[in-house]
């Protein structure tokens, strides 16, 4: 997308959220149907993925696991947002590639060891780019990707998180 496309499209939203910043906040949502076995689909927007236990946790192997999808999560929400600074920036970014690798020990979700944890422990990301931008550029270009991508803030800064549940008949 041109830097000039993009301000199109993006300086209206900037102006509405400045003259009502209520107006930004919105609740997006998913919803996961549990399906058979030990599966839960979830409609993608494009498609419905239907994530399972990892082989690691008895899994088949056949089914997305959840913890693959955050970390795809994360490089799809990184990739986005470097387009996008990038553009604003005018900086050419050719090609790139956002790779995320997450450190889990299995101990934790399966309850052999209290003292595992239960989740990722370390979640590291790195961009392969193929640009012409200086190094200062390229520092400021993932500096500001970090700062204004959504998956990664929220990992970082982890929101209020309320559980809860209904019960049918």
């Amino acid at each position: 997308m041109e830097i000039n496309a993009l301000r199109a499209k993006q300086e209206p939203l900037k102006q509405q959220y400045r003259d009502d910043p209520g107006s930004a906040r919105l609740t997006l949502t998913a919803r996961g149907t549990l399906g058979e076995g030990v599966t839960c689909s979830v409609a993608t927007g494009r498609a419905i993925a239907t994530a399972g236990l990892h082989p690691a946790t008895g899994g088949d192997g056949l089914s997305l696991c959840s913890g693959d999808m955050l970390l795809e999560a994360l490089a799809a929400c990184a990739g986005v947002t470097l387009g996008a600074v990038a553009t604003s920036l005018g900086i050419d970014v050719r090609s790139g590639e956002v790779h995320t690798e997450g450190d889990l020990d299995f101990r934790g979700t399966l309850a052999v060891a209290k003292d595992a944890p239960v989740g990722f422990v370390d979640i590291r990301m790195r961009f392969d780019l193929d640009t012409d931008a200086t190094d200062e550029q390229l520092d400021t270009l993932v500096r500001l990707t970090e700062r204004y991508c959504v998956v990664l803030q929220t990992l970082a800064h982890p929101p209020t998180l309320a559980v809860s549940r209904a019960s049918r008949a």
